[in-house]
C-alpha cells in the first residue's frame, strides 16, 4: 500500500495527533537484552549503542532513565517513504517557532518528538502549516 507524495496535499493533510503520555529516549549497550515489560515504540541501533525510545513508564519500569521528556505527534496522514518534503517543511514551520524536533518515519505515518512543555506549541505550528495549504 503505497503513501501521498504530493507535498500540498500532506500538509493538507497532516492531522496531527498528539499522544497523552511523555516519552524519553534512553540508550543500551548493543547485544543487551531488553528489559522485561518494556514495550518500546522504536528502537535504533547505532555503532554507540541501542536507542530506545518508549514512555517515560515504561522506561522507569525498566530501570533506564531518559536525559528528558519528549511528547509524541503523529501525522496521521500516509506519507509515503519517497514523499519528498514533507519533513522539511514540518521541521521548518517548528523551527520557526523555535521548537527542536526529532523525526521518526514509518510505513504509513511519520511520528515527531518535540520538547514536552512545547508540544501544544508544535501542534498548533503543524495545524497552521497544514491550513496554509489547498488540495486541488
Amino acid at each position: 500500500m503505497s503513501g501521498e507524495t504530493d507535498l500540498d496535499s500532506l500538509l493538507a493533510g497532516l492531522d496531527p495527533i498528539l499522544h497523552e503520555q511523555p516519552y524519553g529516549f534512553a540508550l543500551m549497550p548493543l547485544g543487551q537484552a531488553l528489559p522485561a515489560g518494556l514495550s518500546p515504540f522504536a528502537l535504533i541501533s547505532e555503532a554507540e549503542g541501542l536507542t530506545v525510545i518508549a514512555t517515560l513508564d515504561d522506561l522507569a519500569t525498566a530501570s533506564m532513565a531518559p536525559a528528558s521528556q519528549w511528547a509524541r505527534i503523529t501525522m496521521m496522514v500516509h506519507s509515503a517513504l519517497e514523499a519528498v518534503g514533507m519533513t522539511a517543511a514540518m521541521a521548518g514551520a517548528l523551527a520557526q517557532a523555535g521548537i527542536p524536533a526529532n523525526v521518526v518515519a514509518a510505513i504509513h505515518h511519520d511520528h515527531l518528538f518535540v520538547p514536552w512543555p512545547r508540544r501544544h506549541d508544535a501542534v498548533a505550528a503543524l495545524l497552521a502549516l497544514g491550513s496554509n495549504r489547498s488540495v486541488s
